[in-house]
């Protein structure tokens, strides 16, 4: 968050926005703490970001975030709805579908693209592909990371109907590569990625800031090459990732395509 191509005057509003995000989630994350624990940390947060807790130094950063938007006239909904996904990722491990999945992402990474939106003064019409784009974006990464959150956190985002379905378990996921019947569930969630991903290319041309479309661009750019390149690489082999080489070239591409359409 909050890239080079972002203006400089809003960096510090979106670096505050996303300190209190890793916080909140770096504790959903802590295999060290219980869920009770967790649930008591998470509270704390997300009441000290109604005003409740403003005297408590254990929740500056939400307190931090308060004072901050209040300056600018932009909700604190989108961090409270970051806590209610974090909260829910202190207890709940599995998911039944892909609408399941979707209720958490519309939590988890949706609120980031509608605060970004907000910050810049934008329509909330860009809303339904900003969503989209950041919903893609969580899913890869569940992809991406899916043998680490199972083995460190016994967490699975995949849809447990369609491994059901094709006849694999998340036990799947601890093996040296993927069964071919975990392949195919793979590729189901890349299919559903892809839909999303239909959706969010339509943002940057949404957007009335030259910037923020810019970023939204890359990021669709980085979204799209890593679908590709998890169909083409097994995750629970190793994690697939862009070299540093394919980040430039998204970034030069997603400008680009910005600066030659206006």
């Amino acid at each position: 968050m909050g890239s080079w191509l972002l203006p400089a005057h809003l960096r510090p509003y979106i670096a505050t926005f996303y300190a209190l995000a890793r916080a909140t989630d770096d504790i959903a994350d802590d295999p060290g703490l219980l869920p009770e624990e967790k649930l008591t940390r998470l509270d704390g947060f997300d009441a000290a970001l109604t005003g409740k807790l403003s005297d408590d130094s254990r929740y500056e950063k939400s307190t931090r975030l308060r004072q901050s938007l209040a300056k600018i006239g932009v909700t604190t909904d989108h961090s409270h709805h970051l806590i209610s996904a974090f909260k829910q990722d202190a207890t709940k491990l599995r998911y039944r579908d892909w609408d399941d999945l979707m209720d958490y992402c519309n939590r988890s990474a949706a609120p980031v693209g509608r605060f970004l939106l907000d910050l810049h003064g934008e329509s909330r019409d860009g809303y339904e592909a900003s969503d989209a784009l950041c919903n893609a974006l969580q899913v890869i990464n569940h992809l991406q990371d899916c043998k680490d959150d199972y083995l460190a956190l016994d967490r699975v985002y995949i849809p447990e109907n369609w491994l059901a379905e094709s006849n694999s378990s998340v036990a799947a996921l601890g093996d040296t590569h993927a069964s071919p019947e975990l392949r195919a569930v793979l590729n189901r969630c890349l299919d559903g990625v892809e839909d999303l991903l239909t959706i969010a290319r339509t943002l940057p041309g949404r957007l009335e800031n030259r910037r923020l479309a810019m970023e939204s661009a890359v990021i669709y750019r980085i979204a799209a090459r890593l679908t590709r390149l998890l169909r083409r690489n097994d995750p629970v082999a190793g994690r697939v990732a862009l070299s540093p080489l394919a980040f430039f070239l998204c970034g030069i591409e997603g400008v680009s395509s910005v600066l030659f359409k206006r």
